[in-house]
Order: C-alpha cells, then structure tokens, then sequence
C-alpha cells in the first residue's frame, strides 16, 4: 500500500510484534500460504524467520516455490 503515513507497517516489520496478528493469526497465514500457493508449510517451518513479516512470507513462498519446481 502506498502511503505517507510514517505509523504504516513497513514490509520488513514483525506482524507479531507490531500486534497485527497473534498466534491465531500465524495459523490463519499459513493456511492462506498452503490454499493460494498450494504449498505445505511444515510444522517446523512455521517460525518467525518465515512469518512474521511480508518480507519473510514472501521469500517464504518464493524459497519454497523453487524447491518444488
């Protein structure tokens, strides 16, 4: 989202600490991840070098996505 607003989440920043999602929130990810991309997220990748930013999810898929291909 393009915006000037300084308090916007920037892409690099942890969802988990800046309190946009919970652990709850975590699971609903990696549920989107496995529907949208049609990956499997393995449970011992379900930490926060993967999810806890737009940034990390993204290189998330994108890791993933090669590895399958």
């Amino acid at each position: 989202m393009f915006t000037d607003d300084e308090s916007a989440l920037n892409d690099g920043e942890s969802l988990l600490t800046k309190g946009v999602i919970d652990s709850v929130g975590a699971l609903e990810i990696t549920q989107f991840i496995e529907e949208t991309f049609n990956i499997k997220v393995k449970e011992d990748e379900m930490l926060p070098e993967n999810l806890d930013s737009v940034d990390n999810i993204v290189a998330f898929v994108r890791r993933t996505q090669t590895a399958l291909s």
